[in-house]
């Protein structure tokens, strides 16, 4: 099984890689886009659709709007960054709502027993992601600002895992994640500081502007949101008495097993860096 996800590991860590460095911007935000389709597909499972025709149709809501808002914030022009800085605010504002859904959890499972819900959260999120995503490539030296961003959640999840399993304690969240640790959740945090602080120190000159403190502020936002994003779709899965969203990659589970990180972390990090002055 480690064998197996170590490989499925560096097949995606290579695919990423070789979208950032070889291909073309319009190339790059398609191919995002399908995969936040294939995640929209298997976000039906959280949905409970059972029929195929029912989860084609769903996991098409995503490329379309996606589609659409390529046209209307005009991604390829001069300004879809502050054109669509309202919608990345907006997405941000509720994934910090969702801390209070996941604080008080399983209190509210009403709600997210309602497949309408779970559905149109899927909708929103997996658009959110890849629009989030495009704008990361938009800003100078995108493909180097998506990749430190993926590196951040790596960094915390990985800074987690670590540190929890030595000294963790004390259950994050008990009825969701039993797994998860305050010890662990603040070693990530501790790794992504020092993460931050490399980076800093190796800004190009022309944004030397940049405070470490705004950075590090950026990156523990970032950080915190990928849990918050975790965190969000392992509720989900509860609800509906699922342990992985899929089994598209082996040794993994399902792709949003992967994704539910980044669609949490995405909006927050596009936003920040917008609020630092980048």
């Amino acid at each position: 099984m480690l064998r197996q996800r170590v490989v499925t590991g560096l097949v995606l860590v290579a695919a990423f890689l070789i979208t950032l460095l070889l291909a073309p911007f319009p190339t790059q935000a398609v191919l995002f886009g399908a995969v936040a389709a294939a995640g929209a597909s298997e976000w039906s499972n959280l949905v409970i659709i059972r029929s195929a025709i029912g989860r084609l149709v769903f996991a098409s809501l995503v490329p379309l709007t996606c589609g659409s808002l390529w046209v209307k914030l005009d991604l390829v022009g001069a300004g879809p960054i502050l054109a669509g800085q309202p919608l990345l605010a907006g997405s941000a504002f509720l994934w910090s709502a969702m801390l209070l859904a996941l604080k008080y959890y399983p209190s509210g499972g009403w709600l997210w027993g309602q497949p309408w819900v779970r559905g149109l959260m899927g909708w929103l999120i997996m658009t959110a992601t890849w629009l989030s995503v495009v704008l990361c490539l938009r800003f100078d030296y995108g493909p180097i600002v998506l990749f430190l961003m993926i590196l951040t959640i790596a960094t915390a999840d990985i800074g987690a895992y670590f540190v929890g399993r030595r000294f963790g304690r004390h259950p994050l969240a008990q009825a969701i994640s039993p797994g998860k640790t305050w010890e662990g959740f603040w070693g990530g945090l501790v790794c992504v500081a020092l993460l931050t602080a490399i980076v800093w120190a190796n800004l190009p000159i022309s944004h030397i502007h940049l405070s470490l403190g705004s950075l590090l502020a950026l990156g523990l936002a970032t950080a915190g949101a990928s849990v918050v994003g975790d965190l969000t779709v392992s509720l989900l899965k509860r609800q509906v008495g699922l342990k992985d969203s899929g089994a598209l990659l082996p040794g993994h589970g399902g792709l949003l097993d992967r994704l539910d990180s980044i669609c949490g972390a995405a909006p927050v990090f596009a936003l920040g860096l917008l609020l630092v002055g980048y």
